[in-house]
């Protein structure tokens, strides 16, 4: 806490101080807690009463028990209980707010302005709607009786939203290029809006026409002012039904009344930066102006300062709590008595020396001081001097320090014994693993301590069925365990070479043999492991050779063994008993049934295959036999029929109705006489192949006719098959 004096006037800054980064582990901060003075001596009224990186708006809620704030980054908007002292919620946004506002008694009606000129509502559980207005917005103002909302932006126009009907109503029209900000009265409900151009447009909201304009970029120029440019206004706020003041973006501020055009008083910030927020507190008649740098508390009617406040950061909005002094513990700072009698002989300092225990603490032994100026009550404890507490917890425990000694000689001993040689107590399931993963822990241990936990296989309950449940056990004569394991093995070595390496950090590397020898070493690492899986692949093929052959020798023996027994009944009957006592399987004798024909007469079989195939048939129907087949593994038969699928017989039904459609309209040509020979052979009718001519038969090529006109061969002879006729006959005329 820093309490400052301007004016002898009190400023008590309740939360100056380093404050922590969010992204601090719990650890870091108690370490920078231990060691930073001005960490320990700051003091948090409101749990996490700060942003991330940057508080852009800040709004109190009517009722005075909610503080919302807005920043970044990442956009969000923190809600706080001044009830409860701690956040009540965060919400993170889409987007940066430009504006917010509280459009209930409470923050369950919220109204968010992004720069992205999106209009975001959200109600008591969260976000509600989201719409959006055609031009970028800088401010909006609230309209209660008509639920109308006022945008102003980079426009000329004021967009209305009304919330009851849920549309755009139409726009009031300026003479302005853009306008900067926008405020209503809360007595008769004019609304004000200030431009770029310096002026500020009055409107009656009821018949939505402008009732007046102020000039307040010529007003603002005055003996005692420095302006540099054209001022515009950057902040608006009215007081009662007459009073208002103006902010410009040259850092002036204009107070006026209503009723006249002229300023009533002008004040300069003389910073030359714009006005960002303006404030009135009617208990005292003052004005809270403020730009990036500083605010500034003055009389309303004279302009005297009644005091200021710079802080170390920039100023991005400032808010008054309702009914209370300039920051927000107007209803928590009843120990603030207590603060001031400490800091009445200073005017600068830091409150560091106080210490607040608990009811349960002071009983012990403090009893007596309960209502003195030593202990203040205040809430569910005491104010008290700190040095007063350790001399009382002194006197109470006179035996702390010699208690405290001989913890840590009992920690030392226990490190000690926890160094010694432990017997490791390996699991039932995958022995190998678990030894394997014990050593690899033990050597990264060293290492990793710095970082953190070692993560371990042995303690994850993840994994711990691994090591009890039989069904999990690693085969190691399995082919792929022997293929992948020079492999693990090889890259198992290099992780413990490279841990090894790792804790000989004292030892410096001669610079220029490092990477060769590295280099080296990899490429022997990698034919070494090449080698053993192309030794382990050649031994899993000769195994396979050797258990495929053993397979083949064993069902050998056994179709011997089985041939034999079928084949000597008696010599079985005479070894059953003394196979019995020796405790060996037995064999028994097919049953009589079919005699398989393969192993019958062989020269019956022989005198068979001379016959003819007719000969062969017949006997087979005299005798009835016909179903029996001579095979190389007796007489079987084997009955298939082939179903057509749908497709194919689809196929062959348009077939047979294109061969009889091509049928129906095929015409003889045998009545029909020609009077030249034709030039080619023809089928059917008198000449060409077929018919009367044509290969084989008596007749040649050609009818009567042939190649030409009345020559051609043909008549009485021609090439014939079969036939007695070769090449050859007269040569016929052409016929009548």
């Amino acid at each position: 806490m820093q309490v400052s004096s301007v004016n002898n006037v009190k400023i008590y800054n309740l939360s100056h101080g380093k404050s922590l980064p969010e992204w601090l582990s719990d650890r870091k901060k108690r370490v920078l807690q231990n060691n930073d003075v001005d960490i320990q001596k700051r003091i948090e009224l409101i749990q996490d009463f700060e942003m991330p990186t940057v508080c852009t708006s800040i709004r109190v809620s009517r009722d005075g028990q909610f503080i919302l704030a807005a920043g970044t980054y990442k956009p969000r908007v923190r809600c706080y209980d001044t009830y409860q002292l701690s956040l009540k919620f965060e919400r993170c946004l889409e987007s940066d707010v430009v504006t917010f506002d509280i459009l209930s008694e409470d923050y369950s009606k919220l109204v968010f302005l992004h720069i992205d000129r999106y209009v975001e509502f959200h109600s008591q559980h969260g976000h509600y709607y989201k719409t959006r207005i055609p031009k970028f917005g800088r401010d909006f103002s609230y309209h209660y009786p008509s639920c109308d909302l006022y945008f102003v932006g980079a426009s000329s126009e004021v967009f209305r939203l009304n919330l009851e009907q849920g549309r755009f109503l139409n726009s009031l029209q300026t003479d302005a290029a853009e306008i900067n900000v926008c405020d209503i009265n809360p007595v008769h409900q004019l609304f004000a809006a200030g431009t770029l151009e310096g002026r500020v447009d009055c409107w009656d909201p009821r018949v939505r026409s402008r009732v007046a304009v102020l000039d307040c970029a010529l007003s603002s120029i005055t003996d005692g002012t420095e302006v540099e440019g054209l001022p515009s206004v950057s902040a608006l706020k009215f007081n009662g039904s007459l009073g208002m003041a103006v902010g410009t973006s040259t850092g002036q501020v204009l107070v006026y009344d209503l009723r006249s055009s002229r300023p009533l008083l002008v004040k300069d910030h003389y910073y030359g930066l714009p006005i960002r927020s303006l404030h009135f507190h009617n208990p005292l008649d003052l004005v809270l102006s403020a730009d990036s740098k500083i605010i500034k508390m003055w009389n309303k009617d004279n302009g005297k300062v009644f005091a200021s406040i710079e802080p170390q950061a920039n100023i991005n909005d400032v808010c008054l709590y309702p009914g209370s002094g300039y920051q927000y513990v107007g209803k928590w700072l009843s120990n603030c008595s207590v603060v001031k009698s400490v800091f009445e002989s200073c005017c600068v300092g830091i409150q560091c020396s106080a210490l607040f225990p608990r009811r349960q603490k002071c009983v012990k032994g403090l009893t007596h001081l309960i209502g003195s100026p030593l202990l203040r009550a205040y809430m569910h404890g005491f104010f008290m001097d700190i040095r007063l507490y350790h001399k009382v917890k002194t006197m109470a425990n006179p035996f702390a320090y010699e208690e405290y000694r001989k913890d840590r000689i009992r920690q030392k001993i226990e490190e000690s014994r926890a160094q010694r040689v432990q017997l490791k107590k390996l699991p039932k399931v995958n022995k190998d693993l678990a030894m394997k993963l014990m050593e690899e822990s033990e050597l990264s241990t060293k290492k990793k301590k710095k970082k953190g936990n070692v993560a371990n296989l042995l303690t994850d309950d993840r994994f711990k069925v691994m090591f009890e449940n039989p069904d999990y056990q690693v085969d190691v004569r399995s082919e792929e365990f022997r293929l992948l394991n020079p492999i693990v093995s090889k890259v198992g070595e290099k992780r413990r070479q490279k841990l090894s390496q790792i804790q000989d950090e004292e030892e410096e590397e001669v610079e220029g043999r490092g990477s060769s020898e590295e280099e080296e070493s990899s490429d022997d690492d990698d034919k070494s492991w090449v080698q053993e899986v192309r030794e382990q692949r050649r031994l899993i093929r000769a195994e396979e050779r050797e258990r495929t052959f053993n397979q083949r020798k064993e069902r050998r023996q056994q179709d011997r063994e089985t041939s034999l027994q079928s084949s000597d009944p008696v010599r079985n009957r005479q070894q059953e008993p003394q196979n019995q006592s020796q405790n060996q399987p037995r064999f028994y004798q097919i049953k009589a049934g079919e005699e398989f024909r393969s192993f019958g007469d062989v020269a019956r079989k022989q005198k068979m295959q001379k016959t003819s195939l007719e000969e062969r048939l017949q006997r087979e129907q005299s005798s009835g036999r016909l179903n029996l087949s001579d095979t190389a593994v007796g007489s079987k038969q084997l009955t298939f029929t082939l179903k057509k699928t749908e497709r194919q017989r689809f196929q062959q039904q348009a077939e047979r109705d294109h061969h009889e459609e091509r049928r129906k309209i095929r015409r003889a040509a045998g009545h029909l006489h020609s009077i030249r020979g034709g030039r080619g052979r023809g089928r059917g009718g008198g000449g060409g192949r077929g018919g009367g001519g044509g290969r084989g038969g008596g007749g040649g090529r050609g009818g009567g006719g042939g190649r030409g006109g009345g020559r051609g061969r043909g008549s009485g002879g021609g090439r014939g098959r079969g036939g007695e006729g070769g090449r050859g006959g007269g040569r016929g005329r052409r016929p009548f």
